[in-house]
């Protein structure tokens, strides 16, 4: 008899996972709290334009991914962004950055292809709409409940994809007697978090400048990236700009709560005097996105993890590979569904 895995969180870790499962004698059913999939690798679309603003591509850092994307899963659609990346420092000085010329993919309907491409090569049933709540340790597995207080099932693992803090959150509410892994949820909870705010300003024009991006090289101007996304192929109408642009932290932190209309303007004047151009204070159309949780910035003791695998209890993402990547993500969701087969 097949065993059934509960994969919670249908971001790029889960989806490899559940990709990497797809040989396996394993159910794999993924609960997911949004509509979408893919996580913080988020595309959305606004009339004719297309645009990331999250995670903005993905870099040709892991070889073992770059072959998944580009070899092995269907390649139509897929976007390689040939212009370079620029830094600045806290003067506002755009210059030719050190990674100016590395590979870094995306597609022209946008990056959350890249998890619905693995899910649809899996054999695995995503239920989105669905927020867990609670896990119940039992004799032969684990029982789900949703945030209303209804079963999801009985499975016989599991696995936990969502940022380190709410993984942890997911463990306080959970009935499990593991002494034998008493400092998990704290070890998980002290990963710490990049907080960052997205805006997305648009242009009925066109900019004239060498590079897709830049990026805040010392990490003192409050502007942390700007990208381009009219340099991805589909994404946005020849004559048009799109810009995404992230905030540091710091600057993300003191005006999280301010009210976004706030938000947007101080975000364009301050492209505006990055770019050195006035135009750039005053965008037809806008978006925003708080992230959170957008970076981990920390190592976990994967010493626990191993413990907790012992009870069929399992965790992916970029904050157990150490590194807040698309890549590397992907990468360690391919390696835990590969674990988590094996253990069977």
């Amino acid at each position: 008899m097949a065993r059934n895995l509960a994969v919670v969180g249908a971001g790029g870790a889960g989806a490899a996972a559940a990709y990497a499962l797809r040989d396996a004698d394993v159910d794999v059913t993924v609960f997911e709290k949004s509509r979408g999939v893919c996580g913080r690798a988020a595309t959305r679309r606004h009339g004719d334009c297309t645009y990331e603003y999250g995670a903005n591509y993905l870099k040709a850092d892991d070889g073992r991914v770059t072959e998944l994307v580009t070899e092995t899963l269907p390649t139509e659609g897929l976007v390689d962004i040939e212009e370079p990346v620029y830094a600045f420092d806290r003067t506002g000085d755009i210059g030719t950055g050190r990674d100016a010329d590395e590979h870094k993919w995306t597609y022209e309907a946008g990056i959350t292809q890249v998890a619905k491409r693995l899910f649809n090569e899996a054999d695995a049933d995503v239920e989105n709409g669905v927020r867990v709540e609670r896990l119940e340790r039992q004799r032969d597995g684990w029982r789900l409940e949703d945030d209303e207080g209804a079963d999801l099932g009985h499975f016989d693992a599991a696995l936990l994809t969502p940022p380190a803090p709410q993984t942890a959150d997911l463990l306080g509410q959970s009935r499990w007697d593991h002494d034998d892994c008493r400092d998990l949820r704290q070890e998980i909870a002290s990963v710490p978090y990049r907080t960052v705010i997205s805006g997305v300003l648009h242009y009925p024009f066109e900019l004239d400048v060498p590079w897709y991006a830049a990026v805040n090289s010392d990490k003192e101007h409050d502007i942390g990236w700007v990208g381009r996304e009219e340099c991805k192929d589909g994404h946005v109408p020849d004559g048009e700009s799109l810009l995404l642009v992230q905030m540091n932290e710091p600057w993300s932190i003191a005006n999280y709560d301010e009210h976004p209309d706030t938000l947007i303007d101080d975000i364009a004047s301050r492209t505006a005097r990055l770019l050195d151009d006035d135009r750039l204070a005053d965008p037809d159309w806008t978006d925003h996105q708080h992230w959170r949780y957008s970076q981990p910035e920390g190592e976990v003791d994967h010493d626990l993890l191993s413990c907790a695998a012992e009870h069929d209890l399992h965790f992916a993402g970029d904050w157990v590979a150490g590194e807040g990547r698309l890549h590397a993500a992907l990468r360690n969701g391919l390696e835990t569904g590969e674990a988590i087969a094996d253990s069977g």
